[in-house]
């Protein structure tokens, strides 16, 4: 796969000074998180027959073992990670001791949420003018776990795609994701992981991106689109059945309504029409702000929104949400 990339992607020859992924490919609802601080101040939650759950920061290596091998040769950059939803506790010499009493070595924390991200600055791809940066990473959710039962399969998310430098949005398509990966051990974790990387159809993925440029949508489509993606929540459970799924929420549609007037890259043109490929990375911008859990899959299904338009286009069929 490794020779694959080099034959249909760009290798940046500049030099590259990062040295860690950003950690700006999500927004609201988490927070960044140093590596060490997640590995040495968390405690690990554990299962109702007192087995340990797999660590974030388990994961976050053996995913990075992969990179190593897989990517051999390619310079990866340290994980960007972002959490949220902290569990709090104390010792038990704290039991007691008001809230405000308490001292750092008297409190515990996990973190329920975990989403990690690793760069490969060197494996580049120009889409529509924007550079695009090879990017994997994954997901852990423990609120998806059943603590209080024996352990049993744990479950993980995991991604290859692209990142668009200029927004810092991630493109990823349903290949390019194990949404509901379950695995018992660290050894199955790989193989799945290297699974995913082999399925990765690269050169579709930039063809099918690159294409979106070659549609707009006038502003009466984009008010349609807009109008129809409020309707979308509240159709009765037969109708949503009949139409492409549409993977925002209510506050992420307004998101992209302000970006179609105000997103600094990918706004209205002079004609107040708009491109697909503008509105895809609105999309994705809006897509930032979901919670861990749900992140990943609808970065994905964004994806598949955006490519339906592509197909109502081609094939004369006028879609649910242009109508």
């Amino acid at each position: 796969m490794n020779q694959l990339i080099k034959e249909n992607m760009g290798i940046d020859n500049e030099i590259e000074i990062a040295q860690t992924s950003s950690d700006q490919f999500m927004s609201a609802n988490t927070r960044s998180i140093p590596y060490q601080e997640l590995k040495h101040g968390s405690i690990i939650p554990s299962f109702k027959d007192n087995e340990s759950t797999i660590s974030h920061t388990e994961f976050i290596d053996a995913f990075g073992e992969v990179c190593d091998s897989f990517f051999l040769g390619e310079r990866i950059l340290s994980q960007a990670i972002r959490v949220s939803h902290p569990i709090r506790g104390r010792i038990p010499q704290a039991v007691g001791k008001p809230a405000k009493e308490l001292k750092e070595n008297e409190k515990t924390v996990y973190y329920e949420r975990m989403a990690f991200v690793y760069e490969i600055p060197g494996i580049t791809a120009s889409i529509n003018g924007n550079k695009h940066t090879l990017s994997v990473g994954g997901v852990r959710a423990y609120n998806q776990e059943n603590l209080y039962s024996r352990k049993t399969e744990e479950r993980f998310k995991v991604f290859i795609g692209f990142k668009n430098t200029v927004c810092i949005n991630l493109s990823i398509f349903t290949d390019g994701l194990q949404d509901d990966m379950r695995i018992k051990t660290l050894t199955e974790l790989k193989s799945e992981i290297i699974k995913l990387f082999n399925g990765f159809k690269i050169e579709s993925q930039i063809n099918a991106l690159d294409k979106l440029s070659e549609y707009e949508l006038t502003e009466h489509q984009f008010a349609c689109l807009l109008g129809r993606s409020r309707l979308y929540n509240f159709l009765p459970a037969a109708d949503k059945k009949k139409i492409t799924r549409l993977p925002l929420n209510d506050s992420q549609v307004s998101v992209i309504a302000r970006g179609f007037y105000n997103d600094p890259n990918f706004a209205r043109s002079q004609e107040s029409g708009i491109s697909l490929w503008n509105v895809y990375n609105l999309f994705t911008e809006a897509v930032k702000t979901s919670y861990i859990d749900s992140f990943l899959g609808r970065n994905a299904g964004s994806t598949d929104f955006i490519l339906h338009l592509v197909d109502s286009f081609d094939s004369g069929k006028q879609s649910w949400f242009l109508s």
